[in-house]
């Protein structure tokens, strides 16, 4: 027990008598956090006012040295307390720590400052890439709080669309069939012209042909042409007063009308005609038309 009560005596001396040591003795409150510190953190309770000194009596701590060798006489006279091996390993391990404390104290607190605070700086930067993130997830979501209506507004207008599109689908055939019939109209139109060019320049070639014979073969057709193109270089006209050359055309022409009006041949007309039946289909059923045309050149639905 008095082993007990002398280190419990000892080790209050020192730490009392340590008052003088560096600003390290009394280490200041970390706050690990990288939050703001709140009002009620900084709201702290002051400490009691100590008078210093030898346990807090102000004396000087220097009384402590005649008062412990004063004490230890008799305690270690009248065997009160033995002083063995544990003795001085209590005493150099004291002395140690005092010596650590006194000399070694700020700098040991220096180091660990600087490595809390180089903790602390890491925290804060993690802590704000955290909070960085966090801005842009809210910033996106945010951004995306409408997507509900957007989808909504896009369903709104596909049906709208299909709406359309079938309402479109039930009036596209009649353009289709439209279109059809006028592409068909404009080839009968243009086979039709080509015919009648045709016919015309092979009626000119053979009215051109038979007035020549005629011509060549009649003396007195002869001199009447040559008698009617000098009148005519002179200003004047020829006995009758009529052209023998036009006058040859427009018999030929004459005799060709009647003879088409007593011929019952139309084998010419027929065989054009199903050519032009034939092509027409040819078109039709490439394309897919909504018609053909039978034998006789009537049109047929096929859908």
């Amino acid at each position: 027990m008095l082993r007990a009560a002398s280190f419990s005596v000892a080790r209050r001396a020192v730490l009392n008598s340590s008052r003088g040591a560096p600003s390290c003795a009394a280490p200041r409150a970390m706050a690990f956090h990288a939050s703001a510190p709140r009002e009620e953190e900084e709201a702290k309770t002051p400490a009691p006012v100590s008078k210093g000194g030898l346990f807090g009596t102000g004396l000087s701590e220097w009384f402590a040295l005649p008062i412990g060798i004063t004490a230890a006489i008799p305690i270690i006279k009248f065997d009160w307390y033995v002083i063995n091996e544990e003795t001085q390993l209590a005493a150099v391990f004291i002395a140690f720590c005092v010596a650590l404390y006194t000399q070694g104290g700020d700098a040991i607190y220096r180091s660990l400052d600087e490595r809390a605070q180089a903790m602390l700086k890491e925290h804060n930067e993690a802590e704000d890439k955290v909070i960085e993130a966090l801005e842009q997830k809210l910033e996106f979501l945010q951004a995306n709080k409408d997507q509900v209506d957007h989808f909504e507004t896009i369903n709104k207008m596909r049906e709208e669309a299909y709406v359309n599109l079938n309402a479109a689908g039930a009036i596209k055939p009649q353009h289709d069939f439209k279109a059809q019939v006028e592409r068909m109209l404009n080839m009968i139109a243009v086979e039709e012209a080509s015919y009648t060019e045709k016919k015309k320049v092979a009626l000119m070639t053979e009215a051109t042909e038979d007035v020549t014979a005629q011509f060549t073969n009649d003396k007195a057709l002869k001199k009447a042409a040559l008698d009617s193109a000098i009148a005519g270089l002179k200003g004047g006209a020829a006995d009758g007063g009529s052209d023998p050359v036009r006058n040859a055309f427009v018999q030929f022409f004459k005799n060709k009308a009647a003879e088409a009006a007593k011929a019952a041949d139309d084998s010419e007309e027929q065989a054009q005609k199903a050519a032009l039946v034939a092509k027409m289909n040819a078109v039709a059923k490439s394309e897919g038309y909504f018609f053909q045309f039978d034998d006789s050149g009537k049109p047929k639905m096929v859908v």
